[in-house]
């Protein structure tokens, strides 16, 4: 209970919090009525609080004919001691405020909660109403620091988004003095298809894409604002999301079942009137395994249930099938390759991506350079002959330590290697410790352009 508003609750307080400075104003106040600048206010465990003055001066207030407050309670040498009522009563009081404090509060906090139990009904009404006040504030604040758009809610099947955004990223982006790249999505209505294939290498903004979409459904038919140029959006009955890859140690179930699991409940309860987010299906089993199912659950999305969907994947074989079924629509994340290095430009583009640039993004997590060139060794045995009789000709017949060369071409011979040129050329009793030092950075520097 704050201070100020019960007085005996704050003086209980200011005893128990305060005691000493209660019993040295009194003493201040003793010493003026007597005029005995050498009385004291003490304590010990037999007497508890007592007052004590030199005996010359105690005689005259010891004696019964006078009119004193004070009460003899013991004569020393030196020294007489004394009681008052007020004293014995301070004591007391201070030795009980603690728990009286308790008491009253328990007793006020009682009666508080009388009150507020008779008001029930009115103070949930506030509540919720207040709750509501400051929900739709913080919306309105949101849209207008963040550049939101009022979106046209409508009966159409449509979901039209100028310049999407996602708001947790692009704040996370903002923070970081660095732009967000916002992408139009138009799925549904006369010559749009409404299902979109999306393509694209990791790290270019698939999943992204997939999720502000979704949450711009959310905020639209939770009556917010969105983060968009400019945004009409059918009314949606469910929301289903399929994203990032978990597994359920507990109830047994490894990555791929809770993936099917979760795509199972999507193909069987969306609608017509869905919104559906799927990202990477059939990634967790085998490649024809995976693209079975991807290439089915497709279909069945595109000719049975009919909903809005955003389809991330990998199987660039999926994007064939935008030429039997018409409202299918492949679109890609743009990237760009700038002295052998990847650039994500974050833009959602019409087309299939030409391929996932795997190796590039590995390059960029710090794989070693042998695993990247066996790597792109295999790559291009696999991409030149194809299929699984090729897989297993690769296994049998590609040397273990083929290394390819990085980027783009066969390792050169060993023979002519620059800096085995350079090592043979060498007079290594004619070098001083200086020139052998330059000499070791030199090699170093060539060796690292050859790679």
């Amino acid at each position: 209970i704050a201070p100020g508003h019960d007085a005996p609750l704050d003086e209980l307080r200011s005893l128990a919090a305060e005691g000493r400075r209660h019993i040295a104003s009194l003493q201040s106040r003793y010493v003026e009525e007597t005029s005995v600048r050498t009385l004291r206010i003490k304590h010990n465990g037999m007497l508890g609080y007592f007052v004590e003055m030199p005996a010359r001066e105690g005689e005259r207030f010891v004696r019964p004919e006078t009119d004193s407050p004070f009460i003899h309670r013991q004569t020393m040498a030196n020294a007489v001691r004394f009681t008052t009522a007020e004293l014995s009563d301070l004591a007391q009081r201070i030795a009980s405020a603690g728990q009286e404090a308790e008491a009253r509060q328990a007793a006020l906090l009682a009666e508080l909660a009388e009150a507020a139990r008779a008001e029930a009904r009115a103070l949930q009404a506030m509540a919720e109403a207040i709750a509501g006040i400051d929900v739709l504030a913080g919306l309105a604040a949101l849209a207008e620091t963040r550049d939101f758009v009022r979106p046209l809610m409508s009966e159409a099947p449509v979901f039209h988004v100028e310049g999407g955004r996602h708001p947790v990223v692009e704040a996370a982006l903002r923070a970081r003095g660095e732009p967000f790249t916002g992408n139009d999505c138009r799925l549904g209505g006369e010559g749009e298809g409404h299902l979109w294939l999306v393509t694209g290498p990791n790290m270019a903004g698939k999943s992204t894409f997939l999720r502000q979409n979704a949450l711009i459904v959310l905020l639209a038919q939770m009556g917010s604002f969105v983060p968009a140029r400019a945004a009409e959006i059918g009314i949606v009955d469910r929301l289903f999301s399929r994203v990032g890859a978990a597994d359920d140690i507990a109830r047994g179930r490894s990555t791929f079942m809770v993936e099917m699991v979760e795509t199972a409940a999507i193909l069987n309860q969306a609608s017509a009137r869905s919104f559906v987010i799927l990202d990477e299906i059939g990634r967790g089993t085998a490649t024809f395994d995976g693209l079975s199912i991807a290439w089915a659950t497709v279909e069945h999305l595109h000719d049975t249930l009919r909903a809005r969907t955003l389809f991330a994947t990998h199987y660039h074989e999926l994007t064939g099938l935008t030429a039997r079924l018409p409202g299918l629509r492949a679109v890609s994340m743009a990237v760009k390759e700038w002295r052998g290095t990847l650039v994500f430009l974050h833009e959602v583009g019409p087309g299939a991506a030409d391929r996932s640039y795997g190796l590039q993004v590995a390059r960029l997590a710090g794989l070693p350079p042998p695993v990247l060139r066996r790597a792109g060794a295999i790559l291009k045995e696999l991409e030149a002959q194809g299929g699984p009789a090729a897989m297993r000709r690769l296994v049998e017949e590609l040397p273990l330590f083929a290394f390819a060369a990085a980027q783009g071409g066969e390792a050169p011979p060993v023979d002519g290697h620059p800096v085995l040129a350079r090592l043979r050329a060498l007079e290594p009793d004619t070098l001083s410790p200086r020139e052998a030092q330059e000499l070791i950075y030199a090699l170093v520097a060539l060796a690292r352009e050859e790679m």
